[in-house]
C-alpha cells in the first residue's frame, strides 16, 4: 500500500507542538531557576561544606585543617557538656511533645462540639501560635519574673509561693515547656481537621450500641485520628529537638546549664568560641538524632496507626 504523504498542514502542526514543548520546557526552567539557585547556594552548598568542616579544625576564617574523626571522638568521650546538653534536650522535647499533643487534642475536641461561641474559641486558641519569636519570649520572661511576674502574682492570690522560674534549675525546663504550650494552636487546627473527617455514622452507631463518651473516644476517635497524631508528634519532635531561640533569649543556657540545649551549645561553639569545625560536628549529630528518632517513631507507628478503610 502506498504511504500517505505528510502534507504541509501536518508538518506545520508537528513543528508547532515541538516549539510549544520547547518553550514550555524553557519557561519551566526559567521559573525554577531562582529557587534552584537559592537551594544550591543557601541550603545544599552550606550543608555539604558543614559536613566537610565537621572533620576539620577550623575557626571560621582561616584554613581548615583535616583531623578526621577527632571532633566526634572528643564529643563522645571527653566533652563534659555534650551528654548533659543532649539529655536536657531529650527531656525538654519529650515533655513538650507529650503535653503539647494532649493539650492540642483536648482543645480540638472541645471546639469541635456544638458549644456557643466555638468560632471565637477557635480563634482565641489559635491566635498565640501566630505570635512567635523574640517578642513572645520577652513577654514570657516578664510573666515568669519571680518578683513582679503575673504568674507568681496569680499564684500568690491563692496562697501559693511561686518559684524562681527561670532562675531555678528545677523549674527552668518546666517553664520553657509551659511557654511552648501557647503554640499548640497549629496542632489544634490539624487535629480539628482530622476530627471533622471522622464519619458521623461510626459515632452514631456506637452511641446506639450504648457506648459512653470515653469508649467512643478510645475505640473510634483515637484509632481514626492516629495518622494525625503521628503527624503532630513527628513535627513537634523535629521542632523540639532543634530548640534554640527560647533558651538563648530567656535563660542563656542557665541556670547551672540546665537549659543548655544542643542547639544553643553548637551556636556558642561556633560564634562565641570560634570552633566552627566542632560546631559543625555537633550540628550533624543533632541532625542524625532527629532523623533516627523520626525513623523510630515511624517504625513504631506501623502497628498503632490505623487508616480509614484499611
Amino acid at each position: 500500500m502506498p504511504e500517505t504523504a505528510k502534507g504541509p498542514e501536518n508538518m506545520n502542526v508537528t513543528m508547532y507542538w515541538r516549539r510549544l514543548r520547547r518553550s514550555e520546557s524553557a519557561a519551566f526552567w526559567l521559573f525554577l531557576a531562582p529557587w534552584l539557585a537559592g537551594f544550591l547556594g543557601l541550603t545544599l552548598g552550606p550543608m555539604l561544606f558543614s559536613l566537610f568542616a565537621a572533620f576539620t579544625r577550623w575557626n571560621g576564617v582561616g584554613t581548615p585543617h583535616w583531623i578526621g574523626l577527632q571532633n566526634f571522638r572528643v564529643m563522645f568521650t571527653s566533652d563534659l557538656d555534650f551528654w548533659p546538653s543532649l539529655g536536657h534536650t531529650f527531656l525538654y522535647a519529650g515533655a513538650r511533645v507529650a503535653l503539647g499533643t494532649v493539650l492540642a487534642l483536648a482543645l480540638a475536641a472541645m471546639v469541635n462540639t456544638r458549644i456557643v461561641g466555638r468560632t471565637f474559641f477557635r480563634t482565641v486558641f489559635f491566635l498565640p501560635a501566630i505570635v512567635t519569636g523574640v517578642p513572645l519570649f520577652v513577654v514570657w520572661s516578664w510573666m515568669l519574673d519571680p518578683s513582679g511576674g503575673v504568674l507568681n502574682y496569680l499564684l500568690g492570690k491563692v496562697g501559693i509561693q511561686g518559684p524562681e522560674w527561670l532562675a531555678s534549675s528545677t523549674w527552668a525546663i518546666p517553664a520553657l515547656v509551659l511557654m511552648s504550650l501557647t503554640a499548640t494552636g497549629g496542632a489544634m487546627i490539624v487535629f480539628l481537621s482530622g476530627l471533622q473527617d471522622i464519619p458521623l455514622e461510626l459515632r452514631d452507631a456506637a452511641l446506639v450500641d450504648g457506648a459512653g463518651w470515653w469508649q467512643r473516644f478510645r475505640r473510634i476517635t483515637v484509632p481514626l485520628l492516629s495518622p494525625v497524631i503521628l503527624f503532630n508528634v513527628i513535627m513537634g519532635l523535629i521542632g523540639s529537638l532543634q530548640v534554640f531561640a527560647e533558651p538563648y533569649v530567656m535563660t542563656g543556657g542557665g541556670p547551672e546549664h540546665t537549659t543548655y540545649f544542643l542547639g544553643l551549645y553548637l551556636y556558642n561553639e561556633a560564634f562565641w568560641y570560634s570552633n566552627v569545625g566542632y560546631a559543625s560536628a555537633l550540628a550533624w549529630v543533632q541532625f542524625l538524632v532527629v532523623v533516627v528518632l523520626t525513623v523510630v517513631v515511624l517504625r513504631f507507628s506501623r502497628r498503632h496507626v490505623h487508616h480509614l478503610g484499611s
